[in-house]
């Protein structure tokens, strides 16, 4: 059985004024706070937290949240996200071209 102190939920209240993610209510130690969820998209930083969401029998609206990763744990260093410019021109000087012709 969870104590209440522990319990980390999320509460979907609607979708996103883009469409591209869903308001939500969490409840966890540290008290309740409103948020935004958004699917992961390769390539794009993460401003955040990464969740597993896992739904409640008793209402279709609240989850249990698992968390897997915490952005805002700062190392301190610049974070490793490649932009679209930045593979293109990593392919314009490494990308294998074909040969014009046969070497002797």
């Amino acid at each position: 059985m969870r104590s209440d102190n522990s319990e980390d939920l999320v509460l979907v209240y609607g979708q996103s004024e883009d469409g591209k993610g869903f308001d939500v209510l969490r409840r966890r130690q540290e008290g309740i706070e409103a948020g935004r969820l958004r699917a992961l998209e390769e390539g794009k930083p993460v401003h955040g937290e990464v969740v597993r969401l896992k739904p409640r029998e008793d209402s279709p609206a609240l989850f249990d949240v698992e968390v897997h990763h915490d952005a805002r744990a700062s190392t301190g260093r610049p974070p490793k996200v490649a932009t679209d410019q930045y593979r293109r021109g990593w392919e314009s000087i490494w990308a294998k071209k074909p040969r014009a012709h046969a070497l002797n």
